[in-house]
């Protein structure tokens, strides 16, 4: 392999931002202006189109050295062989991206709701977990392509079932101004508790597969070491979060006490990334604790100019994460196993909208609330890639299965906010009253 000097590297990461940032504003206009649509769906789209499976990889830049002379590179082989197709520089500018993208949407969430939401949310989150799981399991020993429901492939297909992006939903909820309403508020609560128990799903599988290879096929998994697990993950978004929440009135005089200009930015967006690189040292995501960080500061009094300031940072860098999700998609994979990929890419909206949907009956909303917050938990975005990343590189996957994940990813991102945008926008309380349910008694006497 070629080696480049920074400079060279540099070059060639500046010249591919200028490209994503140009093409994804384009696109976010047409969408908003033309077609009434998001913005993220047109950043999706033109990574789509981008990205190094598509046109990224004929686009060369003249006066280039060899190895950097293409914009989008196809990884070696002309094939997947890791989770990111895009080279290592733009991938860790796309994650900086969703770690202020989950800063921004913990700020514009109203914490004495997220409070009162959190129970509701868990159990919805739990139903939407379930769900995907099971049925993406059993579909996937139907199909003939595993052994068995504890095979590595089909533990690995239910694990990349149960993903929700709440980077996604954060996005879309924030551009049209709905984050803190019940279902807003109760969608990011339960996509955060989701990424838990999706984290905590992938780290059994993985203790499962790799107690299969040890022990020749014959599994020997303990329970007490599963559910020291569990504790460890919620334990410490419990503890992040409630810690947080204590201290966050003389976090926020600290950082009002700085006068000089951008100072509290700085430092706020400093303490989003000391939180979310604990939070992933300690084996969780680093967006759940960038959402955390946001959310502890939501409700004191600096939190309204620290949106305001970062609002430009949050323009900037949010196109180019979902810019960089489209270029993950490869046409060829998932035009192999198409008809596997159809019947996992309808189960995946099928199991979240009633997964959802149902225990959020349970928990006071109503159908078109139910149905929001089924919508809304849909998309599976970058961390059902993360799970089928992680599958593909220990053998659990192979090249097609990855295929199917990246199309049922991709269907399901695209779907959420086309839905999602106009069932908010129709208006209707989501929540049952007693008013309602009153005047409902009174009409049937």
């Amino acid at each position: 392999m070629e080696e480049h000097n920074v400079i060279e590297i540099t070059t060639h990461l500046v010249l591919q931002l200028a490209v994503i940032l140009f093409v994804a504003k384009i696109a976010a206009e047409v969408c908003e202006r033309y077609l009434k649509q998001p913005a993220v769906l047109g950043e999706l789209v033109v990574g789509m189109l981008l990205g190094p499976f598509a046109l990224g990889h004929l686009i060369t830049i003249p006066g280039m050295p060899e190895g950097l002379n293409i914009l989008f590179p196809r990884p070696s082989g002309g094939s997947v062989v890791s989770l990111v197709p895009v080279s290592d520089e733009l991938w860790v500018i796309a994650q900086i991206a969703v770690v202020i993208l989950l800063f921004m949407a913990g700020l514009e969430t109203d914490l004495p709701l997220f409070l009162r939401y959190g129970g509701p949310a868990t159990v919805i989150a739990l139903g939407g977990v379930i769900a995907p799981f099971v049925l993406g399991d059993l579909v996937t020993v139907l199909f003939g392509l595993a052994d068995g429901y504890l095979a590595p492939m089909a533990l690995f297909m239910g694990a990349i079932m149960t993903a929700t992006s709440v980077g996604i939903t954060a996005r879309v909820l924030s551009d049209i101004g709905k984050i803190s309403t019940p279902e807003g508020v109760t969608i990011l609560a339960g996509a955060v508790v989701d990424d838990v128990i999706g984290i905590l799903v992938l780290a059994i599988v993985v203790s499962i597969v790799r107690a299969e290879a040890v022990s020749g096929g014959a599994l020997d998994i303990s329970l007490g070491g599963i559910g020291t697990l569990a504790l460890k993950a919620f334990g410490f978004w419990l503890g992040l979060t409630a810690f947080g929440i204590l201290v966050s009135k003389r976090l926020a005089r600290f950082l009002g006490w700085f006068k000089s200009d951008g100072a509290s930015l700085v430092l706020a967006l400093a303490i989003c990334f000391l939180v979310s690189a604990v939070t992933e040292m300690f084996g969780l995501a680093m967006i759940i604790g960038a959402f955390v960080a946001g959310l502890v500061l939501s409700n004191t009094e600096i939190s309204e100019s620290l949106e305001h300031s970062l609002r430009s940072v949050y323009q900037a860098f949010v196109p180019v994460f979902f810019v960089v999700m489209g270029m993950l998609v490869d046409f060829g994979a998932m035009a192999e196993v198409l008809l596997f990929g159809a019947v996992i890419s309808v189960l995946a909206i099928v199991t979240k909208i009633f997964g959802c949907g149902i225990p959020a009956l349970g928990v006071g909303f109503n159908r078109v609330g139910a149905f929001r917050i089924g919508i809304g938990m849909l998309p599976r975005g970058e961390v059902a890639l993360i799970v089928a990343g992680v599958g593909l590189a220990s053998g659990a996957i192979t090249s097609d299965i990855f295929g199917v994940s990246i199309m049922m990813t991709f269907i399901t991102t695209l779907l959420a906010p086309i839905i999602l945008v106009p069932i908010f926008q129709r208006g209707g309380d989501g929540k049952r009253t007693r008013d309602s349910a009153g005047q409902r008694a009174a009409r049937g006497t």
